[in-house]
């Protein structure tokens, strides 16, 4: 039997099963090809019926098979009537996530708050503008503000930059030169006549092309959208704007959101150029890093700023779900999705955070909370916990363990306490139905029009595979694994009633676990490989808890220099 005889022969169960099992598919695929022939208008049958039980782990006697199909045929047409309606990526579902439980108690503003930087020493202007490419925005933004380089200067170093090193990197989708050169000028201008914003005027900095921006196209990576414009400023974009930071490019992403590797390659580490830079924020970490930008925007669903920020070698911060609005981004799970600062230091991160945190009026997801970014705050002010299981493991399964060791020993010659803790069970792999089938609705269109062949990575472990997978997954697990992200959400807010913050290796439980539960993080370098390389550590703070999460992070970062080194980048000699 060919496959055009498997499109169009009758439903027979014993035929199909046969078919697949001679093909080395297995029988579960079968029920998937029945529910493709009732989407398509097949007749629904009490054999229908009884293949799909098979999926879905069930089994109904004659008579109940022969009720259900009335059933099935009434949903048919409302499923029907449903793909009848146009629904664009930006269209939410009607259910909000929250990560708060109930009757928790959240910061309050608390009268006489105000943001106490860094003392930064003004350091004196090079030769060339080139040598200020890998400082951070505190020590950047000192020399702006003093009127020492301006923010035309900045900006066209960096635009150099990215083209001499984008071909190598492949970190930039679009450089957004004339925009960059308006915006430089206006705050050059308001500088001059004495109008300062604040610490991010005049920085340069990229954003993640999943950020819309009015006038350039916004691809989310992947082939079916690289053309795409959206006609507006993303929130996050637009206060940036407001703060008088200037955009130099739109940066990489894995496509739609996953990996390193996009319709225009792969994004790449510039520790290591022959590495990929990781993702799905490959762009951000590596241009970052690399030091094109000044700071960057990313995102993470599941990993996405925590990966790059360790591959690259930067800091990346995950605010808490609801902290940042996510008005004018992609959306890929509406439940799940958090933008980030990626910089070169975690004071960086607390003054971008300052910059685009609190509602707008659009992501009903936001909180309107206060943040004030205290830099005098020390670890022996905090009540710090550490995973004393997943610190504990074998060497041989843990090659970071050195070096998160001697991180723990720096936070105790600050003063800090460690409190042994143990990450709350649940069955975290479970859950990632949720993003699965999140994805798969909100790119439902790219599956049922087959555009998800145009997609550059198939097969295993990609989103065609997953998105069409995920159509499978019935409803009713879906809310249960909902409801069992709810207990887990219950188990971490408990775990941090009597702690600040907890000190986790980066690759562990916690990532997965923090990402439904919606807490923040931040990532930062605590040393490198024998390859040269970095690696890094994960610091975890309550529930809208980053000011006090930033300040530990801030004071280990401030007792190390893995921070401040940099890649040393090469260009491929020229031939011919």
């Amino acid at each position: 039997m060919n496959e055009l005889d498997v499109a169009t022969a009758p439903l027979d169960r014993r035929t199909f099963m046969g078919y697949f099992a001679g093909a080395g598919l297995g029988s579960t695929l079968f029920p998937g090809v029945l529910w493709a022939k009732v989407a398509a208008g097949a007749e629904i049958t009490v054999q229908t019926v009884t293949a799909a039980e098979e999926l879905a782990g069930l089994e109904f006697n004659k008579e109940q098979r022969e009720i259900i199909v009335d059933d099935l045929k009434q949903q048919r047409n409302h499923i029907q009537a449903l793909h009848k309606v146009r629904l664009p990526n930006e269209v939410p579902p009607a259910l909000v996530f929250d990560p708060v439980p109930p009757g928790a108690k959240l910061p309050e503003r608390r009268r006489g708050q105000r943001t106490v930087r860094s003392r930064v020493a003004l350091r004196e202007m090079p030769a060339s503008v080139e040598e200020l490419a890998f400082e951070p925005v505190t020590v950047l933004s000192e020399l702006v503000r003093r009127r020492r380089v301006t923010p035309t200067q900045l900006t066209r170093m960096y635009l150099e930059r990215l083209r001499r090193y984008d071909p190598l990197l492949k970190a930039a989708v679009t450089i957004t030169e004339e925009r960059a050169l308006r915006h430089a000028a206006a705050a050059d201008a308001e500088i001059a006549r004495g109008r300062y914003r604040g610490p991010l005027h005049g920085i340069p900095w990229g954003a993640k092309d999943l950020l819309a921006v009015r006038g350039y196209r916004t691809t989310w990576g992947a082939a079916p959208f690289r053309e795409q414009v959206i006609d507006r400023d993303a929130t996050v974009v637009q206060r940036l704007d407001n703060a008088g930071a200037v955009l130099v490019a739109k940066l990489s992403l894995g496509e739609l959101a996953w990996g390193d590797e996009w319709f225009g390659g792969m994004t790449r580490n510039p520790w290591k150029p022959e590495q990929g830079s990781s993702g799905s924020s490959a762009g951000p970490g590596s241009a970052t890093a690399a030091g094109l930008v000044g700071f960057s925007i990313g995102s993470e669903t599941l990993g996405s700023i925590s990966s790059p920020s360790t591959r690259n070698g930067v800091t990346g911060l995950r605010p808490t779900f609801g902290r940042v609005p996510r008005t004018g981004a992609m959306a890929l799970s509406w439940s799940m999705d958090k933008l980030g600062p990626m910089c070169r230091s975690v004071e960086d991160c607390a003054l971008v955070l300052d910059a685009i945190h609190g509602s707008d009026g659009q992501d009903t997801t936001v909180r309107d909370l206060p943040f004030t970014w205290d830099a005098r705050v020390t670890p022996r002010q905090l009540r710090i916990g550490m995973f004393e299981d997943a610190f504990g493991r074998d060497e041989k399964q843990y090659a970071n363990k050195k070096r998160d060791m001697a991180a723990l020993d720096v936070l105790r010659a600050q003063g800090a306490t460690l409190i042994p803790l143990k990450v709350p069970e649940a069955p975290y792999d479970a859950m990632r139905m949720i993003l699965n089938v999140e994805g798969a609705a909100a790119f439902e269109e790219l599956t049922r029009t087959g555009r998800d062949r145009e997609l550059t990575r198939q097969g295993k472990n990609t989103w065609p595979t997953v998105f069409r997978a995920a159509r499978f997954v019935p409803a009713v697990d879906y809310i249960n694994a909902n409801r069992l992200r709810t207990l887990a959400m219950q188990r971490w807010f408990d775990l941090f009633r009597d702690i600040d913050v907890i000190v986790a290796p980066t690759s562990s439980t916690q990532l997965v676990a923090t990402n439904f539960t919606g807490h923040p993080a931040v990532i930062l370098p605590n040393g490198f490989r024998e390859d040269g390389t970095p690696v890094s550590i994960t610091f975890l703070g309550k529930l809208f808890g980053e000011a006090e999460l930033l300040a530990v992070a801030h004071a280990y970062q401030s007792a190390t220099d893995w921070h401040r080194r940099t890649p040393k980048l090469q260009l491929p000699a020229k031939t011919g």
